[in-house]
């Protein structure tokens, strides 16, 4: 859980670049989230794919409601209340 109260999830693997950026981005707002690594983990790529309908990665899922598909920088600074 964060500062402001959102409970973060990303579903990525280890070789997209955007899932690479949207962690960055995490880490550098001070955000905690929780990765699930959906190349390995088949149980969190069904999930996934339930709560997106895709395979695309990455998928952000803020307070189990807000799905984010893809590394939408601007969207996540509105759902997370951080300044850019």
């Amino acid at each position: 859980m964060n500062i402001n109260g959102k409970k973060v999830e990303i579903y990525s693997t280890p070789s997209c670049h955007f899932c690479h950026m949207a962690k960055e981005f995490f880490t550098e707002h001070h955000i905690a989230f929780t990765d699930y690594d959906v190349a390995s983990d088949i149980s969190k790529r069904e999930e996934m794919m339930d709560k997106s309908g895709q395979l695309g990665v990455p998928v952000i899922v803020i307070d189990d409601q807000d799905v984010v598909i893809g590394f939408d920088q601007r969207r996540l600074t509105d759902l997370l209340g951080v300044a850019v």
